[in-house]
């Protein structure tokens, strides 16, 4: 089997000698060539000429979220045909590592490869739904080219969250777990519009969901991860259906201490519920239009700021092996 291996050597627990280490293992199964990214968007670059190629059967991200996302995109770049397709595997290599934690595998990256090469001995595979965004046409997104999503995007509080860490990291500082529960105590407390919300969610053939101040889409649960404490969103989300919807009308401080302990102590049963939660489960398609622009994500990926984006749950999009 042809496969390329993708490193992103800047993904925080990925290093030369990991990188080594599993190209050596892969390459007494595989015919492998191995790409190290050079800039933002080159994993996605090198994924789409291989898909291209017509010759590689198999795409392995070494690296975080965002590596595996760059690799999806360059995948699907065409669109999705999970026959004709390579095949995605994943040895997480980040700091969170959500997808390849939602589909079973290890955190840990020796013990990642040995169930990598376990799964390709045995054929193990399974085709994964995913999520499109795109800019809404006649809004001022229109031009907004559309991306995949792997497990999570966001419109709003939490895109804002993801926005001031990637500014902390581009100052070197690193993507720890306290880094990011100050930089959510900042944009709560910098927050102007959390009693009344901007944003409504539109629908075919449905009433209008309006004055959401934040709202969280999932492909898959768990939505993140505390340390190793999954936070389960929207429990019900999976690869095998559409897209899930989480909004809240209101972030007061009594409202936000509520609902983030229920993020907290949240389990695959139950997530965030209340007067101020609303929740949608294994929608095909909607989309977010807000007053004034806000903070976007896909994947801990910030994307800028929206006014209007359209979601479109895709269903057996990609195969991966697991």
């Amino acid at each position: 089997m042809r496969a390329l291996l993708v490193v992103n050597p800047s993904a925080t627990t990925t290093s030369a000698r990991t990188r080594d280490v599993l190209a050596h293992a892969l390459a007494s199964d595989l015919k492998l060539d191995v790409a190290t990214t050079e800039y933002r968007g080159h994993a996605r670059d090198l994924a789409r000429r291989a898909a291209e190629s017509g010759n590689v059967e198999l795409v392995v991200a070494l690296g975080g979220d965002g590596t595996v996302n760059e690799v999806v995109n360059g995948l699907l770049h065409s669109g999705p045909d999970p026959e004709a397709l390579p095949r995605l595997a994943v040895v997480p290599g980040g700091s969170t590592n959500v997808f390849a934690r939602a589909l079973g595998l290890p955190n840990d990256v020796v013990e990642a490869t040995g169930a990598l090469l376990d799964a390709l001995r045995e054929g193990s595979e399974r085709t994964v739904g995913l999520g499109l965004a795109a800019g809404t046409p006649g809004s001022e997104d229109e031009a907004v080219p559309a991306r995949w999503f792997t497990f999570c995007a966001g419109f709003g509080f939490d895109a804002g969250v993801v926005g001031r860490v990637e500014q902390q990291r581009e100052r070197g500082k690193r993507s720890t777990h306290s880094l990011y529960v100050r930089q959510v105590m900042r944009q709560f407390f910098g927050e102007t519009n959390r009693r009344h919300g901007t944003i409504t969610l539109e629908r075919p053939g449905e009433k209008p969901l309006e004055n959401l101040v934040m709202s969280i889409i999932c492909n898959t649960a768990p939505w993140t991860y505390f340390g190793n404490r999954p936070m389960y969103a929207l429990p019900q989300a999976s690869f095998d259906t559409a897209l899930d919807v989480l909004g809240f009308t209101k972030l007061s401080t009594l409202a936000a201490t509520r609902y983030g302990t229920q993020l907290l102590t949240s389990t695959p049963e139950r997530g965030p519920q209340g007067k101020h939660a609303v929740s949608l489960h294994d929608q095909d398609s909607f989309t977010l239009h807000s007053q004034a622009p806000l903070p976007f994500q896909m994947d801990g990926d910030h994307l800028g700021l929206r006014t209007s984006v359209t979601f479109t749950g895709v269903r057996r999009a990609l195969r991966v092996i697991v």
